[in-house]
């Protein structure tokens, strides 16, 4: 047999194979041929599971498509005559008509009145410190160790945090922490406060071109700097807003009181009509730094950084056509109730009267069960019909039969096109990538953000839409899931729809440096 009929023989059979021998004569092994081609090497599967999405998503069309048809044909053999019988029977039922009409008048009127008031995200901004704030990691180590507060230990402690979390070079600290020794004064954080607070503000009233009397509710979280007058107090002093301001300070909230913020923010706004509302999310480092040696709070040291951002929100609906998104739902979930939950991110003093942060061991565990309620929650809410009755489907053979069945994961990638996880560290996005069986790409801004700019807790979910934005990636009708975990403890969510397709506002966070994303992390 020469080796153009091995070949033949070879394609012709599915299991069959050509094997070189010695001398240059060609050998021929023949396995059985299949009568039937292997579909699970020939069809992508990922295609028919679309395929199923889509006739279950749009089943009803489908069922109302013959409907439709015996109707208009039905319609089409109508002559004259049976046109005028059925206005002449309408004539006769006349009070039946308009009682109809008012009825169906009130119902409408009653469903306007009743529904809530969209909320749109007209524009925000992120702060971007000064680059003599910035902080390498070299400069950090040496920085505490010139501190003298720290032991060998605890520095080559820090020294492999740093080296392990997922941060960069061009993170910032405050600049009172940039001192030889720190300055962690009253002052000092009130600088720090205003500088931030004042930047992203000062930014976002020029982007939209709103006057500071425009605003009727300002929503501030902070979590660990709350001064006297409050943090929304130096706002309202500063900008000079109007005497009935309804303003609002959050405290002790953790990473995920954005989102809270934004849905009082939303709350207020289903109260007052034509009203505009600013959040204002931030961190101080300043007074929270740790000088101590317990190894659970010296963790924040090397993970938070300065950032803040400023969101501009409204109800007003001539707003709907400058806005960049439409809240569509927010979802809160709080696990306070359960001691470890709660004590598992504890600002304490350890045994030598220093005040940190501590976080517990079961840190990640506590936030995958908050996360499990959180989107089981969210998911009926925003899952397409058919990953809904597949999830249930899976459930119901569990229950019932007892089955060894594996929990189905809903895909939420067909909920969502773009992904904002809060950049608390580099254990967070991986495990929230892995259990999402989420793609590289859709959690490429988390660890963009947390590499340029650290973890700015509350904040870090809107540098990292920016991220999504200066990639030139939303487009009109696109979805958003941010997602943040705190404190107390606490998984928030907010959905976004953008209405058109967004463009990054001018002078960016990442305006700048976006050309030199994305970078290669410890995870990739």
């Amino acid at each position: 047999m020469d080796q153009g009929r091995a070949t033949h023989l070879t394609a012709a059979n599915g299991g069959s194979r050509v094997v070189g021998g010695g001398g240059g004569s060609v050998g021929v092994q023949i396995q059985q041929s299949r009568r039937l081609p292997d579909f699970l090497q020939s069809v992508n599967l990922k295609y028919v599971k679309l395929g199923y999405h889509y006739l279950i998503s749009n089943l009803l069309t489908l069922c109302f498509v013959p409907l439709i048809i015996v109707t208009l044909i039905e319609t089409s053999q109508m002559e004259l005559d049976d046109i005028r019988q059925l206005w002449l029977h309408l004539q006769y039922n006349l009070v039946s008509v308009v009682i109809c009409s008012a009825f169906l008048v009130f119902g409408l009127t009653v469903y306007i009145m009743t529904r809530p008031k969209p909320v749109y995200l007209v524009d925000y901004s992120c702060y971007k410190p000064p680059d003599h704030l910035k902080a390498p990691s070299h400069s950090f180590m040496e920085h505490s160790r010139l501190t003298g507060d720290f032991d060998d230990s605890s520095l080559e402690f820090q020294r492999k945090i740093l080296e392990r979390s997922g941060l960069g070079e061009d993170t910032y600290v405050p600049e009172a922490m940039h001192a030889i020794p720190p300055e962690p004064t009253m002052a000092a954080a009130r600088d720090e406060a205003e500088k931030v607070m004042f930047g992203a503000l000062d930014k976002l009233f020029s982007n939209c071109s709103v006057k500071p009397k425009d605003i009727g509710i300002l929503v501030v979280n902070c979590s660990l700097f709350n001064p006297t007058p409050s943090l929304s107090a130096m706002i309202v002093n500063k900008y000079k807003l109007r005497g009935n301001i309804r303003s609002f300070n959050l405290g002790g909230m953790g990473c995920s009181a954005g989102v809270i913020a934004v849905d009082l923010a939303k709350d207020l706004l289903q109260v007052h009509r034509n009203t505009n509302a600013v959040v204002v999310s931030t961190e101080n480092i300043t007074q929270n730094w740790y000088f101590g040696n317990k190894k659970s709070m010296l963790i924040p040291n090397c993970l938070f950084r300065v950032g803040g951002a400023a969101v501009l929100l409204s109800n007003k609906s001539v707003d709907r056509r400058r806005a960049k998104y439409k809240l569509v739902h927010v979802v809160r979930t709080h696990r306070g109730a359960d001691d470890k939950a709660f004590r598992c991110v504890y600002q304490e003093q350890d045994d030598n009267g220093k005040t940190g942060v501590s976080l517990s061991k079961d840190l990640m565990a506590i936030a995958g069960g908050a996360l499990k309620t959180n989107i089981t929650t969210l998911g009926p809410l925003v899952l397409p019909i058919s990953e809904q009755l597949l999830f249930f489907a899976t459930l119901l053979v569990k229950k019932l039969f007892n089955a060894d069945v594996k929990p189905y994961i809903p895909d939420f990638k067909l909920a969502f096109d773009h992904f904002c996880i809060h950049a608390g560290g580099r254990a967070v996005i991986d495990e929230l990538e892995k259990n999402l069986q989420l793609l590289p790409i859709h959690v490429e801004a988390s660890r963009m953000t947390l590499h340029r700019f650290g973890n700015t807790s509350s904040s870090s979910i809107w540098y990292e839409l920016a991220y999504i934005e200066a990639k030139g990636r939303m487009r009109k009708g696109n979805r958003v899931w941010q997602i943040a975990f705190g404190s107390g403890f606490k998984c928030n969510s907010a959905v976004w729809q953008a209405l058109r397709n967004v463009r990054p506002s001018h002078n960016g966070p990442w305006e700048d440096s976006i050309h030199n994303y994305p970078v290669k992390t410890l995870s990739e």
